[in-house]
């Protein structure tokens, strides 16, 4: 006989307690294999797709689109099938949680869970009949070949059913274009049918103008609001940032810098030929050595314990703005990573950022901030500290401005940075060394041979 199994939204890690569903990825009536994707769910870290540990049939969902549920519900639940010895193979689950994460069943073995689920779809009588998907006419075609987040969110958001697309990927993989292509060819047909019914200007009526003042809906006070939830990754940026302000005593000083010979610098390298090197990595690099000089700003405050607590290691967050809200990935170990290096983690995360693909280690367990908000076109700013880190080095713009160099004025490439500093951990001394540090770096590149 079948055996069903449930199988609960799993523990994703980094002390999340729950996650919205953003989409399900099989119907009821689906075949699964072993850790095959089954929902997409965004947590307040990241969006990630939830495998199942069991192969079979699925009998149940719960849980809408757009709801949340807290670790430990019902997600779904799974006909097995009949027992090992007479198909052959086992039942139990692969105990994965996430793609990618503890270790993956072999290929034989999948091979196997799959001859055995087709067998449970004409064994289980109490399994419901597969429920159409929305727009496919009752087609059941089982897991939609998407890959990309981005790809998911780009049809969702433009009410897009993916199952009535042909990918042009290989296997029949849906891209980007092929949405895209799709939404292009929606929007001419709707135009087209839009001209065909579009009554002259003239013969449409006006509805205000056809009720006497009196009869007129008097304006409420809801007229014209607009709510959005505070949930997912704003939800979470609210709560810590709130946090941030009530726990931490913060103070910001700042100090404008000439960059003309760090861009000068960094022009040189990148035309040594090889992998570019960002400005962002090359401000990374500085922040590193300036820690390792003023190791009191690498820190965080224990209050329970009433302690300061210093970190050995660098693990540098930087801000990202992406069309989910504000983020902040980690580079793990900065501090021993060089240009070119920081160059490329830089690129990796930004990119992971801007599909929706970071994990929840990618956005924690950072011990000093970067914000670069001089991308927005803006000078200066005094941003709020990434609780419960101790500070955060804000860089604006890099712009040609009026500068005295050498005693003659001209015009350089002037930055302005900023620090914002948890005053627990510090005073102004040590925050002031700390950005002067910077600031002689930024100046003079040749002061960071000091500390090789």
């Amino acid at each position: 006989m079948a055996q069903v199994l449930e199988f609960k939204l799993p523990d994703l890690g980094e002390g999340l307690t729950e996650a919205e569903i953003v989409r399900w990825l099989v119907e009821v009536g689906d075949v699964v294999a072993i850790d095959q994707p089954v929902v997409e769910v965004e947590t307040a870290k990241a969006m990630v797709e939830v495998p199942c540990p069991y192969g079979g049939v699925v009998t149940a969902r719960f849980g809408e689109e757009g709801t949340e549920l807290p670790v430990g519900s019902p997600l779904l639940t799974v006909a097995v099938g009949a027992p090992a010895s007479d198909v052959g193979t086992e039942t139990e689950g692969s105990g994965n949680v996430l793609v990618g994460y503890g270790t993956g069943a072999p290929p034989a073995r999948r091979r196997r869970v799959r001859r055995m689920a087709a067998d449970v779809v004409t064994s289980v009588a109490d399994a419901p009949a597969p429920a159409p998907a929305a727009g496919t006419g009752g087609r059941d075609d089982g897991p939609v070949p998407v890959i990309s987040p981005l790809v998911r969110r780009l049809a969702r958001e433009n009410g897009l059913e993916l199952r009535e697309l042909t990918g042009s990927g290989r296997d029949g993989l849906i891209l980007r274009a092929d949405v895209e292509q799709a939404l292009r060819a929606a929007a001419a047909q709707e135009a087209t049918a839009q001209e065909a019914t579009l009554l002259p200007p003239a013969t449409v009526p006006d509805p205000k103008a056809t009720l006497p003042e009196s009869q007129a809906a008097p304006a409420t006070p809801t007229d014209g609001v607009t709510r959005t939830p505070l949930r997912g990754i704003r939800g979470a940026v609210a709560d810590k940032l709130s946090r941030s302000r009530r726990e931490i005593p913060d103070a910001t000083c700042w100090v404008d810098a000439d960059a003309t010979e760090l861009m000068r610098a960094r022009a040189a390298m990148n035309a040594a030929g090889g992998p570019k090197i960002s400005v962002l990595a090359l401000l990374a690099r500085i922040c590193t050595a300036a820690l390792a000089r003023f190791p009191e700003l690498n820190s965080s405050v224990d209050m329970d314990a009433r302690e300061i607590v210093r970190f050995d290691r660098v693990h540098l967050g930087f801000a990202a703005q992406t069309e989910r809200g504000l983020v902040v990935p980690v580079v793990r170990d900065a501090h021993t990573r060089d240009a070119e290096a920081l160059s490329a983690e830089f690129a990796r995360l930004t990119e992971a950022a801007r599909t929706g693909a970071l994990t929840p280690g990618d956005l924690t367990g950072g011990t000093f901030t970067l914000n670069n908000y001089g991308v927005f076109g803006v000078d200066g700013s005094t941003p709020i500290i990434n609780h419960p880190e101790a500070a955060m080095l804000g860089v604006g713009r890099i712009v040609p401005k009026p500068w005295v160099h050498e005693g003659e004025l001209a015009v350089r490439q002037v930055v302005q940075l900023s620090l914002t500093f948890d005053h627990r951990v510090c005073d102004g001394g040590t925050a002031g060394g700390f950005l002067r540090y910077v600031a002689d770096c930024v100046e003079q590149p040749a002061v960071l041979l000091r500390n090789l």
